[in-house]
């Protein structure tokens, strides 16, 4: 029972702890927004299910709080249905019922009667809180903590790899990836792991020349502390730093804000990549994490801040910055998901809106229906895949043949 909670305390806590804060911050940008152009709302939501608190404010709006939290909602006035995207035969029904009841102009509140720029700004609300929310949390973790800058020194060489085949040699200092400035061993790490079977450009500081070398990354599977078995890009160098050569820098106020964005920028290129050399056959998807892998990764966090430093306030402070570091990247990857052009989500809206902008008028409400439908399958089979991949890197299926067997 004991090991049961612990295990409890250790993944479930702060998985519904780091997700409600993104969740929560992704529906308050579309509340905002909503608000900002005096739209009607009904509820705010975090959670789904039975309520377990709910309070109405003077605005009418009920701010309620689910047994299930897993995700949240924003419910404005006059939602017709799931799509929440009227056609024009429902936008006339809606004006007549809200008119009817309320008097003429009443209609003007209700987001669907809004200009449709109001209308995108406050879909796009969502995904924009959670880039914002990422840069906010990176900008203070720059300024008050600090970053510890490690240059990209080669220490080990392994033989017959293709680090060994372009000549890199220990001693090397990676200046250039891809002619871009390096300044963390971390960013040549990053390159490489998306750069398999793609040639990759290097400059190296050896001695007092400027060496170009191109190395090709090999595929290879590794077992990650964090993210489990992961297929990454490897080139078979070991890199480290020189203890002189290792910096501490806290950021000042705008430097902090635009390594903030810099970070935020870093994330979703990483992801944008990895998608596109998935289309292009150069990666398998395995690397799609459901939450499941996002629970297992968020414990994994846990544990290595807890066994960082045993006391207290040490075990404390080490948990705070790594669950806001974590809860930063999932905003960025929930922000980037939301903005994708699959109907059901925040992306799929917009391109209703965009239809209807070039069309002028709205998609036809059994397009909408069709669409609806095809997105929820595309982001059902999407999560389905997302767990197989987290069921695969976390050995589930070899303990439940043990525990048939």
């Amino acid at each position: 029972m004991i090991g049961v909670i612990s295990q409890v305390l250790t993944y479930v806590v702060p998985f519904l702890l780091v997700l409600t804060l993104v969740v929560t911050v992704h529906e308050l940008g579309h509340f905002l927004t909503a608000r900002a152009f005096g739209v009607k709302m009904d509820r705010f939501s975090i959670g789904f299910g039975r309520a377990i608190f709910r309070r109405t404010d003077k605005h009418g709006v009920e701010w309620r709080l689910g047994w299930l939290p897993l995700g949240g909602y924003v419910k404005f006035s006059g939602d017709l249905d799931a799509t929440g995207v009227p056609d024009r035969a429902g936008l006339e029904a809606l004006r007549k019922a809200v008119t009817a009841e309320h008097g003429p102009g009443a209609e003007r509140d209700y987001l669907y009667f809004k200009p449709l720029w109001q209308r995108a700004l406050v879909v796009a609300g969502g995904p924009f809180a959670n880039f914002v929310l990422a840069i906010f949390i990176f900008t203070l973790l720059f300024s008050l903590v600090g970053v510890e800058l490690r240059p990209a020194r080669v220490m080990e060489v392994q033989p017959q790899s293709p680090a060994a085949q372009a000549g890199f040699l220990p001693g090397d200092l990676i200046t250039h990836v891809n002619g871009k400035l390096i300044s963390d061993g971390g960013e040549v790490t990053r390159v490489v792991a998306l750069s398999s079977g793609d040639p990759v450009r290097f400059t190296v500081e050896r001695g007092d020349q400027a060496v170009q070398l191109t190395a090709t990354p090999e595929r290879r599977v590794e077992t990650d502390r964090i993210a489990g078995r992961v297929t990454v890009g490897r080139i078979g160098l070991a890199l480290g730093s020189n203890r002189n050569e290792i910096r501490h820098v806290r950021y000042g106020p705008v430097a902090a804000v635009g390594q903030g964005v810099r970070e935020t920028g870093a994330i979703l290129n990483t992801t944008l990549t990895y998608i596109g050399r998935i289309f292009t056959g150069r990666e398998s998807g395995d690397q799609f994490s459901g939450p499941l892998g996002i629970a297992k990764a968020s414990g994994a966090l846990t544990n290595a801040a807890v066994a960082a430093n045993p006391e207290p306030w040490a075990i404390v402070r080490n948990l705070l910055l790594t669950l806001t570091s974590f809860a930063a990247i999932l905003s960025v990857g929930i922000g980037f998901l939301n903005l994708m052009p699959i109907p059901v989500l925040d992306g799929g809206h917009l391109l209703f809106y965009a239809y209807e902008a070039v069309a002028r008028r709205p998609m036809a409400a059994r397009v909408q229906e069709a669409g609806y439908r095809v997105g929820l399958a595309l982001l059902a089979g999407l999560m389905l895949f997302a767990t197989w991949n987290d069921l695969q890197k976390l050995n589930l299926f070899k303990f439940l043949g043990g525990l048939v067997s």
